[in-house]
């Protein structure tokens, strides 16, 4: 039971494994489009070996949804995923108590852990007062007893979370179980590996440097949390169980065919990665439009062409909307 006495679908689960982060189709008029939803949540969940799905996060364009439309993705996706998978459901918010609120209502929905996107708030010198961070996690795990993922942002965004103060937060906050690492510094993020999974308590690291992820999995990573799972989450899954049975020869092979998608993916501009991997659901049909919120806006059919050739390289271009 939750704090507020509501059962969920999978008590006391740790986050590791293969988590994607699902996509969020809109119509022409931008209103969500629930049906192609319904569709691409049960393409995901399909896939054999994923350990989870994410919403009301950065794949699901959670910075231009109103608090009520994240209320009706989470409702959707528990539909969806009921008692098959877990549902992480995202904190995406300036404020701790919104915060707070937040994580409530993802409880009160069934959700099974939390995804914590750090404060804005704090990019003009939050890293010189941890206290504030620590603040904001406490808040929410007062609320809830579900599980958090800390979303560990890159120091150059002034957002991310100094390695002294992650420790903090693990200690001040129990809940913390795991955190979703982008913190774009490979030695790093190898430390933050070895230091955080041997803690006296845990704390998985999920990777989401999808640009790089065969390199950034054989450093030791417990899974990986990524918006590219939402199309690819077949080849994680092959890649991840490769590394964990110690096989570099497949991880290489898997990794060969993840590469070139990977590439348009997170190419220049990094804001587009997303409005990419609706492009690609659209070549292969499954669905019906790729439209995004402003300011985000359409790719040119350039760079849609690219995407086209990368996945063909990639053996995933099965099929294509007529």
């Amino acid at each position: 039971m939750d704090k507020s006495g509501n059962p969920t679908p999978f008590p006391n689960w740790t986050p590791r494994g293969i988590i994607p982060a699902v996509l969020l189709p809109f119509n022409t008029d931008l209103g969500i489009d629930e049906a192609a939803f319904r569709d691409h949540l049960r393409d995901v969940i399909s896939v054999d070996g994923i350990t989870a799905i994410t919403l009301n996060c950065h794949s699901t364009e959670v910075h231009a949804c109103t608090l009520d439309e994240q209320k009706r993705v989470l409702e959707i996706g528990m539909e969806e995923a009921a008692d098959r998978l877990p549902v992480v459901s995202g904190v995406y918010t300036d404020s701790s108590v919104e915060a707070a609120r937040i994580a409530r209502i993802a409880t009160e929905g069934g959700a099974s852990a939390l995804l914590v996107f750090p404060p804005h708030t704090l990019a003009v010198g939050g890293h010189l007062r941890p206290e504030m961070a620590i603040e904001h996690f406490r808040r929410i795990a007062d609320a809830s007893d579900l599980p958090i993922i800390l979303f560990n942002y890159p120091m150059t965004s002034n957002v991310g979370y100094p390695f002294e103060t992650l420790l903090a937060i693990f200690e001040a906050v129990p809940s913390v179980r795991a955190i979703k690492d982008w913190c774009n510094d490979p030695p790093l993020h190898e430390r933050q590996i070895r230091t955080f999974q041997n803690l006296p308590r845990p704390v998985n690291v999920l990777s989401t440097h999808s640009a790089w992820l065969m390199s950034s999995l054989v450093m030791g990573c417990e899974g990986a949390l990524s918006g590219a799972g939402s199309v690819i989450a077949a080849l994680q899954v092959e890649l991840f169980r490769a590394i964990q049975n110690n096989d570099l020869a497949a991880a290489k092979n898997v990794n060969d065919r993840i590469y070139p998608v990977a590439q348009v993916f997170y190419g220049p501009p990094f804001l587009d990665m997303h409005n990419r991997m609706k492009e690609l659901l659209v070549l292969q049909g499954k669905i019906p439009c790729a439209a995004v919120r402003p300011p985000l806006s359409k790719l040119p059919q350039q760079e849609i062409n690219r995407i086209e050739k990368a996945a063909r390289e990639a053996g995933i271009l099965v099929s294509r909307k007529k």
